[in-house]
């Protein structure tokens, strides 16, 4: 059965994905690489960019890494062998700090001796959370779970366990960068990109725009079958990123409605606009349930989780599921809909007028 927002969306390649190790030409110039993950998550996507360099050599831009495991290196060797044409590659570019797209930057820029470009923000942040687990697991993380009402003992143990979470999968950040902001123009190869600067998913998420091929690589930021996560972590405890979120999206609806997305996760797309209001559609119903839950009785986010996801989560997808519904009890206090109160037992649980 079709989703009724997939009807919505048009998927230019149907059901064709790139094999592994293989590569796909999705618009001139530009080709999709897919890598396996350990999650739920299977997969992510990653975009080669025909690309020249300052001192006139031919190659590729790298968009986004991959993991740092064995699997992912092999599957590259198998890029590099049979996609680039026998270029070299000469940037790497990163989305964002999260492991799936910077677990690798470390390496192909060795690889290939070229420069990482990112934004400041998650280049930092990257580096930090490589070298000390903290917002990802270890006993910080453990005891702002508690504080939101996940007490049972076992998953708090395996949070507490997970101190090397990151840095297994990001061992090594490139020492130096390139820093990509907000409305930056970049040559790459032949085109122009434009630089969108987005918040609430990651610190400082960059996605990129081609306004010559109507292309956007989008990251994170809007992906078609899933909601981008939007997590309240243990090192900004009080943070609103959900409102954030939201208005970055909203930024992309000025991008023209038949722009082609190429998403992290799922299939490339056209549906820009609707996928938006879909998204913003996603956020309200869910403001809206855990608005009701408060109303009914003082909501911890742990109390929270089976009202905002119907189904059963491991830990990784209970983790993310924890951020995402502090992210949604946060944005209502922000708005002043619901107050914040600690109990006898320490666990903070929010309440709203009726």
């Amino acid at each position: 059965m079709i989703h009724p927002h997939e009807s919505q969306l048009r998927y230019p390649l149907g059901d064709t994905l790139p094999a592994p190790g293989e590569a796909i030409e999705i618009a001139p110039g530009v080709r999709w690489v897919r890598m396996g993950l350990p999650f739920a998550l299977d997969h992510i996507n990653l975009w080669l960019l025909r690309d020249r360099s300052e001192d006139g050599r031919d190659g590729w831009a790298i968009v986004d890494c991959g993991i740092a495991t064995d699997a992912t290196r092999a599957a590259w060797e198998r890029v590099f062998d049979h996609a680039l044409e026998g270029l070299p590659v000469l940037r790497v570019i990163v989305t964002h700090m999260h492991p799936d797209h910077i677990g690798l930057a470390d390496w192909l820029c060795e690889r290939w001796a070229c420069r990482l470009w990112v934004s400041a923000t998650d280049w930092n942040a990257a580096r930090m959370a490589s070298q000390q687990t903290t917002g990802f697991g270890g006993e910080s993380a453990a005891r702002f779970f508690g504080e939101h009402g996940l007490t049972d003992p076992e998953a708090l143990d395996k949070v507490r366990a997970r101190r090397n979470y990151y840095a297994s999968m990001v061992p090594s950040v490139p020492q130096a960068f390139r820093r990509l902001m907000d409305g930056q123009r970049l040559a790459i190869g032949a085109a122009q990109w434009h630089a969108i600067a987005g918040f609430g998913h990651a610190p400082e998420h960059i996605a990129l725009h081609s306004e010559a091929q109507g292309v956007l690589i989008s990251g994170d930021m809007v992906l078609p079958r899933i909601s981008t996560n939007v997590s309240v972590i243990d090192l900004e405890p009080e943070g609103d990123p959900l409102p954030l979120y939201l208005a970055s999206i909203e930024r992309l609806r000025a991008l023209p409605p038949d722009t082609l997305v190429l998403p992290s996760h799922g299939k490339p797309f056209f549906g820009l606009h609707q996928r938006i209001a879909q998204l913003k559609g996603h956020h309200d119903e869910r403001l809206a349930e855990a608005l009701a839950a408060c109303r009914e009785k003082p909501t911890s986010a742990a109390e929270l989780l089976p009202v905002l996801f119907k189904r059963v989560l491991d830990l990784h997808q209970t983790t993310f599921a924890m951020g995402e519904a502090i992210a949604h009890l946060h944005a209502l206090q922000s708005q002043g809909l619901v107050r914040p109160t600690s109990g006898a037992d320490g666990v903070k649980r929010f309440s709203a007028p009726v």
